[in-house]
């Protein structure tokens, strides 16, 4: 498979490097379109595969072409891109907000697969969720799949609106584990110790946690139950998230984000 990627950054460049780990692509199938010369300066370094600034007709002779540009940015690319794609071309957007139909009518092309991956995927942790317009055949989507499954593992949606919850869950997500963490490093400099202590403490209390939620066989509430003896210290923390409705907020907040995701779709 041949494969083009427009706009290289932290994103694009999980994606490029999972492939090439994998043996997915060979660097002279793999054309990587960036713009900025300063971005462009760091991947001559890596050399992941051709290098261009500028989309031109090349982009016809490759299979799959994956649209990692900023969605503000989209509208600087789209004229010269509709003027180069080929029928047959698979066109892989992960621009948040931006519909597949939106995609379509811009650049008058009908074979769109849009997706929603996260920042795990740079480490190939990632979970990304995607859907595609009628016109992607059943072959052409297991190719993508495997692909995505590259940068950890994929889900497939019936429903594109569904796209919207996924990124204010998953794609969102990392940020919000990255509160709690901030949050509890601050409880335990608080408590006196030296952030790097502290920091140690959590992450490794996370990643612990994350293992035990993946591999005990026990419901969530089993699990905190297990931790929280009655009248011990857990449990009087748990009283106070409670009072504080700390899951509430949570909810709330994954809400607005999706809301938030919901407006974008709209333009």
């Amino acid at each position: 498979m041949k494969i083009a990627i427009i706009g290289c950054g932290n994103m694009g460049m999980a994606f490029a490097r999972a492939f090439l780990k994998f043996d997915l692509v060979k660097k002279e199938d793999f054309l990587l379109v960036e713009k900025s010369p300063e971005r462009m300066d760091s991947l001559c370094s890596f050399q992941p595969g051709v290098l261009t600034g500028i989309i031109g007709p090349q982009i016809g002779e490759y299979d799959l072409v994956i649209l990692s540009v900023k969605p503000q940015d989209f509208a600087s690319v789209q004229e010269a891109l509709a003027e180069v794609l080929q029928p047959q071309q698979v066109i892989f957007s992960i621009m948040a907000g931006i519909t597949i139909a939106t995609i379509q009518e811009v650049l008058q092309h009908r074979l769109v697969i849009r997706a929603m991956p996260n920042t795990p995927a740079m480490l190939g942790m990632g979970i990304t969720a995607y859907a595609a317009s009628p016109e992607v055949d059943r072959q052409q989507l297991r190719r993508v799949e495997n692909l995505i499954n590259a940068t950890g593992r994929s889900v497939f949606l019936e429903e594109e609106s569904q796209l919207d919850a996924v990124t204010a869950l998953s794609g969102s997500g990392p940020a919000y584990f990255f509160y709690l963490v901030k949050a509890m490093v601050e409880a335990g400099k608080q408590m006196g110790f030296e952030e790097s202590v502290a920091s140690l403490l959590v992450k490794q209390t996370m990643l612990g946690s994350f293992h035990l939620i993946n591999n005990a066989d026990k419901s969530l509430d089993e699990l905190i139950k297990a931790v929280a003896s009655k009248g011990g210290t857990t449990e009087a923390a748990l009283r106070q998230f409670e009072e504080g409705a700390l899951a509430e907020t949570l909810a709330r907040g994954i809400l607005a984000a999706e809301r938030r995701a919901q407006e974008l779709s709209k333009g």
